[in-house]
């Protein structure tokens, strides 16, 4: 069992950067993938980051612009995210995942793959 508390949301202006976080309870975080997904308002929940020791993973809409990392001695996940835009508003979700060792974006960028979840924090961005 893996608990995820995500942190660092907030009200920004476009072009503005925010860091997100999230905290995982448990001794075996890093054996663990990890995700980013948001959901606007109204629409699915998407991909936005994925790190495992296969690599990093992006969705194209934030490559260049968000930088996914993790501290393994803190059990904690980290999202970057430099000069944002209104339509990253959203609620951001970090998720994990039992397989680490995928070398696959398609894999990463579903959520049926992800075994826990946070409950989000709130991203709006200004325009």
């Amino acid at each position: 069992q893996v608990q995820l508390v995500e942190s660092g949301g907030g009200l920004v202006q476009a072009g503005d950067s925010l860091r997100l976080s999230c905290a995982a309870a448990g001794r075996t975080f890093g054996s663990y993938a990890m995700g980013w997904f948001r959901q606007a308002p109204g629409k699915e929940r998407t991909f936005v980051a994925a790190i495992g020791r296969s690599g990093t993973y992006y969705v194209d809409s934030v490559k260049g612009r968000f930088t996914i990392s993790r501290d393994n001695a803190k059990n904690t996940v980290y999202l970057q995210m430099n000069s944002l835009k209104p339509e990253d508003t959203a609620v951001y979700y970090c998720a994990a995942d039992r397989h680490p060792d995928v070398y696959s974006v398609s894999y990463y960028s579903s959520t049926e793959e992800y075994d826990y979840w946070g409950q989000g924090t709130q991203v709006t961005v200004s325009s």
